[in-house]
Parts: C-alpha cells; sequence; structure tokens
C-alpha cells in the first residue's frame, strides 16, 4: 500500500510536470490559430504512439471494455476541462490562469468523500488549504482575473478533479494507457465536431480572444507553428498516462496536494519562454507549496498501516456499460 502510495504521488508530479510544458506551446499559437485546431494535431500526433503504448501494456483488445461508457463519458469530460483551459489561457495572463486551475485539487479534495467514499481527514484539508495560500501568495492574481474567462478556468479544474476521480473509480479494472486512448480519441472526435459545428454555422470571428479561439477557422500552419502543436502530442501522450495512473494507484485526496506542484513550473517556463523574472513572492509560494505536499505525504506514511476506505464501483460501471 505504501509503495503504491509512493508511486501514485511520484507519477501525479510528474505528469504535472509534463502537461504544464503544454501551456507555453498553445499560449504561443493562440493568436493565429483555432484550439480545435491545436488539439486535433494534438490527438493525432498522440494516437500512434498510444497505440503502440496500448498494445505493449495490455494488448489493443483492452480497448473494447465492457466500460465502454464510462470510459467515453471521462474521455469527453477531459475534453471539455482542457479545452476551456486553452481558451482561458488565450485570454488570461498564465499565471492568473493557472492560479484559477488549481482550484482543481480542492474539489477533488470536496468530492472524493461522497463520490468514493474516501475518508478526508481535517489535516489532509489543511496542507491543501495551505498550497492553495501559496497559490495566491505565489501569482498575485491581477485585475485580469475578474475577466469572465476565469470561469472557463474554474470550470476547466472542476471536470478535470470530476474526471480524475472517475479514473480512480474505474482504475480497478481499467489500465491508465487505455484511459489515455479514449482521451486521446475524445480529444480528436470533439475537435473535429466543434470546429464543423461553427464551420458550418458560418461562425468565424468574435470580439472576445477566448471565443476568437474557439471560432476561428482553421488554416494551414507555418512549420515552426505546427511543430509546436505536435510537440503537445507527444507531450499530452505522457502526461495522460501518468496522471491517469497516479489515481488509478493512490487514493485521491491523498494525491491531489501534489496538484499544486504544477505552479512551481509556470515561472520557470516564463522565464525560459518569455524572459520572466519569477518575484520574491514566486519564492514564498514556491515554499508554502512544498511545505504542504511534504506534511502531506509525512502524514500519508504515518497512516499507511491503516485499512483503505472501500471503494464501490460495481453499481456505477454497470450502468455507464
Amino acid at each position: 500500500m505504501r509503495n503504491r502510495m509512493v508511486l501514485g504521488i511520484l507519477s501525479l508530479c510528474l505528469g504535472v510536470l509534463v502537461f504544464s510544458l503544454q501551456d507555453p506551446l498553445v499560449k504561443a499559437v493562440s493568436g493565429g490559430y483555432p484550439v480545435t485546431e491545436v488539439m486535433a494535431i494534438r490527438a493525432v500526433v498522440a494516437l500512434p504512439i498510444l497505440i503502440v503504448i496500448v498494445q505493449a501494456d495490455v494488448g489493443l483488445k483492452a480497448v473494447l471494455s465492457k466500460r465502454f461508457g464510462m470510459l467515453t463519458l471521462r474521455a469527453f469530460i477531459q475534453f471539455s476541462s482542457y479545452t476551456v483551459y486553452y481558451l482561458a489561457i488565450a485570454a488570461l495572463p498564465l499565471a492568473d490562469a493557472v492560479a484559477l486551475y488549481f482550484m482543481a485539487p480542492l474539489f477533488i479534495m470536496a468530492m472524493a468523500g461522497p463520490y468514493l467514499g474516501e475518508r478526508v481527514s481535517w489535516k489532509t484539508l489543511a496542507t491543501v488549504l495551505i498550497g492553495l495560500v501559496g497559490v495566491l501568495v505565489m501569482v498575485r492574481p491581477g485585475a485580469g482575473v475578474f475577466d469572465w474567462a476565469a470561469l472557463l478556468s474554474l470550470g476547466s479544474a472542476f471536470l478535470y478533479g470530476f474526471s480524475q476521480l472517475m479514473a480512480r473509480r474505474i482504475g480497478d479494472t481499467e489500465s491508465s494507457t487505455v484511459m489515455a486512448f479514449y482521451q486521446n480519441g475524445a480529444y480528436l472526435s470533439g475537435a473535429v465536431a466543434v470546429a464543423t459545428v461553427f464551420h458550418l454555422a458560418g461562425i468565424t470571428h468574435a470580439a472576445h480572444p477566448s471565443v476568437e479561439f474557439l471560432v476561428r477557422p482553421w488554416v494551414w500552419p507555418t512549420m515552426p507553428d505546427f511543430l509546436k502543436m505536435a510537440a503537445c502530442g507527444f507531450v499530452a501522450s505522457a502526461g495522460m498516462i501518468l496522471l491517469s495512473q497516479a489515481y488509478r494507484m493512490a487514493p485521491a485526496n491523498r494525491v491531489a496536494t501534489f496538484e499544486y506542484t504544477g505552479i512551481l513550473w509556470s515561472p520557470l517556463w516564463g522565464f525560459l519562454f518569455f524572459a520572466e523574472v519569477p518575484r520574491e513572492t514566486t519564492v514564498l509560494g514556491a515554499a508554502l507549496i512544498i511545505g504542504a505536499g511534504l506534511l502531506a505525504l509525512s502524514g500519508g506514511r504515518r497512516r499507511s498501516a491503516a485499512p483503505a476506505a472501500p471503494v464501490t464501483t460495481n453499481a456505477v460501471s454497470n450502468e455507464a456499460a
């Protein structure tokens, strides 16, 4: 149990790091291409990679799961989550969008009890709140956070949190690679469907940057821009597997705190790609986040001998199938 907990935490931290690479890539192309084109190219690049990984892990026959309904629902929730997040970063400063998105661990913590039946201690809640304080200190959300696009980032956090709880619930029979394969399929089919709807409706322009990023028509990308979008496919393949694996291996209310490690990478990418120098508050916020994560880990180790809370899956999985 202890080894699974540690591996789950490590998988989540690495997955968050990998996924954070998408933010600067997507923001860099958000001014000239639609989000649906970005996601479609990403999905096409990731598809052969995921096919090979699924075959090596559990075999392609595992894709024909009896939990097809639950896997598909979760995949489209993920598609919705990442679509609206990308729309948010087109309008908001990256730091603001990331800060709001990091409400996801709190949503996970709040829903883990009623959805999964997991016990949530006050100490665990306290560590997440400390991490949230660190996020706020670190990014100092400005006036731009009150743009209505902020609701997109918050909505993305809620959807993401729920999808990871679903991964925990169906993880007793479904591998992380199969979940990632379904997610990628939802990204591709969902992006094409949304783009088709706006094309047929004749909607091609909007005043707000987020909506413009959604409805803008597809155009042939330049090679540098195509490579940025394609790179997201490689990033997504690794990130989807790592995050799904994390929530399969460990209780959601224990690993959720470590979602906050993602905030550590935003200043680094800002410095490397946009010459942004981290502020003193960045260092302080990072210290709070790391401290909260270490506190949660130490608490989890002391309780590792306690029996895990039961997770009932039969009713939901049968309905989904």
